[in-house]
């Protein structure tokens, strides 16, 4: 007799795999991550009052996924303005004309120049919140993070191999079609290296986000980065190691849990596959793509966005034949309406600064800013010097990438504020010039975006165009001047662009360095403007932000862009 059991192990073990149950546990963990780091954001400010960041190290975990999630909500923030507005400058030349320089623009604004203009806004969306704190500290953090996967994104769209674009025409992608089938995917592995040094660079600014002061208004959210600020104001050491290992648990943490899985997703996008080369892993990745519940769950959302790219709503109309003095004349008339918005926005600025501010003033900000730019030049040139090397020699071996990666992410977290009581100490036992020695802190997070387009770039560098090198014997400077700087140039000029802007806005942080009672100053635009940041003094603010915003777009239009689409036109795959 056949006896039939209802629920049997067997049974069990059909519906339920191991790789359910861990992605089970996955979900559920990042929804109480979710729950606990989004708890009392709707509570009266004046709790943030009665309830001050403390020291205590029992409060870190709680800090630590506070200063995550707000991390993460940028980090998706920037992905929408990159796949925007990077896409519109690279597909439109009307547009790049505008959007490009004033890419330049914002990515010179310092984050207390954001900070200072922005915080009245933010705070009056949730009047007396918390809630309004935490988007201004949000959109500080995304200013940190948004230009440079902007500008990766724009390279990799204005570099897609001519076979690519020949494959999308032949089959007749509509412009949408086109974009997610062919661009994105080709912009993916560089964009998620730029991914990590955006959100390690992020916690370079981390405590300017949480600590936020401008003149009379004070405001401070729990968080890693204001239980920095407060380590540093009361000189407490053992804390700020507690903060640096509190950094590195956290870079690991989401290292595994979603960089990895990212890096190991975007392998299949590689523009070629190298024969022999294990793929990166990720365990993560492997129980997400094995789980028969993550399936079910996501094959509606799956089956959407199917449908979406089968739209016939972005399809291409037939172009009309236009006349070459027509489209001269709208090129014209875009080109005057730019000028003219430009020229109302100057007048605006220098209204503004007017007001308080005499051609003394001016004078000696732009002296200043003078002063800081040589030491942004010497700076990138000898990050350049060490890291383009080690970039290629990491990138040319996918199995050292992967054991560089979080190494290199923890570097490019690494706080300047963190190395004040080591460099004020050391400059004021030796009485050494500040203006010297302060200045390497403003490349310590800066040089890293150099050395992650760096490996990108040399991670890319197709397999058959080694192999030939290795066939004619080719080795040496011969090989560096033919295969490997050709390669990795534009992923380079990408890094140093970035790389110099985010100098200017470190040099805020660098210029002016405390340890308790302590304060040494650089003579630079940095230092200019910390202190008046300080002060409250907005006229002068701003006319640091705008003497700032001048020198970077003179640089890149004068050195950086030439030398960028030099790259783009000699350089460029197929």
């Amino acid at each position: 007799m056949r006896v039939n059991v209802p629920i049997s192990v067997g049974g069990w073990a059909r519906l339920f795999s191991r790789w359910d149950v861990l992605a089970v546990l996955l979900v559920l963990g990042l929804l109480v991550f979710l729950g606990e780091a989004s708890r009392n954001l709707l509570e009266p400010l004046v709790e943030l009052q009665r309830q001050p960041p403390s020291l205590d190290p029992r409060h870190l975990p709680e800090y630590a996924a506070r200063t995550t999630l707000r991390m993460l909500i940028a980090m998706v923030a920037s992905l929408l303005f990159t796949f925007t507005y990077a896409t519109l400058a690279a597909k439109s030349r009307r547009a790049e004309r505008i959007l490009v320089p004033l890419l330049d623009i914002l990515q010179s604004v310092p984050i207390l120049g954001f900070i200072s203009v922005t915080v009245v806004f933010f705070m009056a969306l949730a009047p007396g919140r918390v809630l309004g704190a935490e988007f201004a500290a949000i959109f500080a953090i995304f200013t940190s993070q948004a230009w440079n996967m902007a500008f990766s994104f724009y390279q990799s769209l204005r570099t897609v191999p001519a076979e690519l674009n020949e494959a999308a025409r032949t089959f007749r992608l509509n412009p949408w079609m086109s974009f997610w089938r062919v661009d994105v995917p080709f912009a993916m592995p560089q964009l998620i290296w730029n991914m990590m040094m955006s959100m390690s660079g992020s916690w370079f600014f981390v405590v300017a986000s949480e600590a936020i002061s401008v003149g009379n208004t004070t405001v401070t959210l729990p968080g890693v980065g204001s239980y920095i600020a407060l380590a540093i104001e009361h000189r407490d050491l053992k804390a700020v190691w507690w903060a640096i290992g509190t950094m590195l648990i956290v870079i690991l943490i989401y290292d595994q849990l979603l960089f990895r899985p990212l890096v190991a997703w975007a392998d299949r996008f590689r523009f070629e596959q190298e024969a022999g080369v294990l793929p990166p892993r990720s365990w993560v990745f492997d129980v997400l793509r094995r789980s028969r519940l993550v399936d079910r769950a996501t094959e509606p959302c799956a089956a959407l966005w199917r449908r979406s790219l089968q739209t016939h709503l972005f399809d291409r109309k037939p172009a009309a034949k236009r006349q070459a003095g027509k489209s001269g004349w709208v090129d014209l008339l875009w080109a005057g309406i730019a000028l003219v918005v430009c020229a109302f926005a100057v007048v605006l600025v220098v209204r503004f600064v007017v007001q308080d501010v005499t051609l003394t003033d001016v004078g000696t900000t732009l002296l200043l800013g003078l002063a800081t730019l040589v030491r942004v030049v010497v700076l990138i040139a000898i990050a350049s010097l060490i890291w383009v090397p080690v970039g290629v020699w990491v990138g040319t071996r996918p199995s050292v990438a992967n054991m560089v990666q979080p190494v290199a992410q923890f570097l490019a977290a690494f706080p300047a504020n963190l190395l004040f009581p080591i460099v004020v100490s050391f400059i004021v036992a030796w009485r050494l010039d500040p203006n010297i020695w302060l200045s390497p802190l403003m490349i310590l997070g800066t040089q890293w975006y150099i050395l992650f387009n760096v490996i990108a770039g040399a991670a890319a560098i197709p397999a058959e165009m080694r192999a030939v090198g290795e066939n004619l014997h080719v080795s040496g400077w011969l090989w560096w001047r033919r295969i490997a700087l050709p390669a990795i140039f534009p992923y380079y000029v990408t890094g140093a662009i970035t790389a110099s802007g985010g100098s200017w806005n470190a040099s805020i942080v660098a210029e002016v360095a405390s340890w308790g009672n302590e304060h040494l100053t650089a003579a630079g635009l940095g230092a200019y403007i910390a202190q008046e940041t300080d002060a409250g003094d907005f006229h002068r603010i701003v006319l640091g932000i705008a003497v700032m915003s001048f020198y970077v777009v003179i640089i890149n239009r004068t050195f950086w862009r030439p030398l960028y689409f030099y790259a783009e036109r000699k350089f460029r795959l197929g």
